[in-house]
């Protein structure tokens, strides 16, 4: 059994939208009317393998449907697109093509990822269309409150769509790119990494083994600057086990954590942290009604086993030596202790 069979230890089921998530989604235009639905994309006819440029398997397949439901199919999509890109203007829609429809065999959300071409230009992009999960939901949101980047998804009924998250797979770039960067690059890399890891870790986001984060260069002056994203939210406060939380814990990471050993000196990694955690903190002092009606949803609503609940809040009572945990309910309550712990001291410093 592998390090992460042992700390992921059951396949994460996919927990309803409750009617607080939902109204929380109207209230805050997370939510429209679609005219389709994950269920009816599953009704392909066939599939065939999608392979990279290296020939090499990439566990998605290209759907194909019967010629009348292509069309209705790709009309609806394209208006999704729409929804998702301007507020639902349909004055673009003569000039998109759905180039492929493709559906991902591997993982717990299974999606289908669209690709949509605009065919005055040639540019694409894509969007993903996922059974509604509300553990997805809820990281999507947090990302966007809580995180550097926003995220843009919409919600109807059992349907979730994500946009697309742009950068190179972090397996990818820790296989073939990591090795040509710099002694500079990597040393940016590594402040990177830890303060991704601090933030997943802070915000109870699981299981980001390295092809569930990509990481995005950006071009600054006279050097590259690479930032790193999550793209895979299905791991939001579910697991009992601490370490699913920490990133240095799943293989896939090594090589990054053993980068980040040999670049920066543990008061440089502390730093960092305290760097993401004071960030965490002004995001959310400055939208706190926001935050707060969201752990308000979680708190309300089941997204674990009673048994990871216990669990994990004994990892946290051993690792924090805070006994508050011990009177949390489930992980809407562990997250709010967590994050008002991070709030607190974060005033505490700014007042001094």
């Amino acid at each position: 059994m592998s390090l992460e069979e042992k700390l992921i230890s059951k396949k994460k089921p996919t927990f309803p939208i409750s009617k607080s998530l939902e109204n929380f989604l109207v209230k805050h235009n997370r939510s429209t009317v679609i005219p389709i639905f994950y269920n009816d994309l599953l009704r392909f006819q066939g599939s065939v393998s999608v392979y990279d440029k290296n020939d090499e398997d990439t566990l998605w397949v290209r759907t194909f449907y019967n010629e009348f439901e292509r069309k209705e199919i790709d009309l609806s999509l394209k208006k999704i697109y729409t929804l998702l890109h301007s507020d639902g203007n349909e004055n673009t829609i003569p000039f998109l093509n759905v180039d492929a429809i493709d559906f991902c065999t591997f993982g717990n959300s299974k999606p289908f990822r669209i690709k949509v071409r605009n065919i005055l230009n040639d540019n694409f992009t894509y969007f993903y269309v996922k059974k509604a999960d509300a553990s997805r939901v809820y990281g999507l949101e947090l990302e966007h409150l809580l995180s550097p980047y926003n995220i843009n998804y919409l919600v109807y009924k059992d349907t979730l769509i994500e946009e697309h998250i742009s950068g190179i797979p972090g397996d990818d770039f820790i296989h073939n790119i990591l090795p040509k960067c710099t002694k500079s690059e990597k040393a940016q890399i590594a402040k990177e990494f830890v303060k991704f890891k601090e933030r997943c870790f802070i915000r109870l986001l699981g299981d980001m083994r390295s092809y569930n984060y990509v990481i995005t260069p950006i071009h600054d002056f006279d050097q590259i600057i690479y930032k790193i994203r999550a793209i895979d939210f299905d791991q939001q406060s579910f697991e009992g086990n601490l370490k699913v939380y920490n990133l240095q814990f799943l293989k896939e990471n090594f090589k990054m954590v053993e980068m980040v050993g040999r670049k920066l000196e543990n008061s440089s990694i502390n730093q960092y942290k305290a760097e993401e955690r004071s960030y965490i903190a002004k995001r959310m002092i400055s939208s706190p009604d926001r935050t707060a009606q969201l752990i308000n949803c979680m708190k309300n609503d089941t997204i674990s086993f009673p048994e990871n609940v216990e669990l994990l809040k004994k990892h946290l009572i051993e690792y924090v030596h805070d006994v508050k945990f011990k009177d949390n309910k489930n992980m809407g309550e562990i997250l709010e202790t967590i994050l008002e712990f991070v709030k607190r001291n974060y005033l505490d410093i700014s007042a001094k």
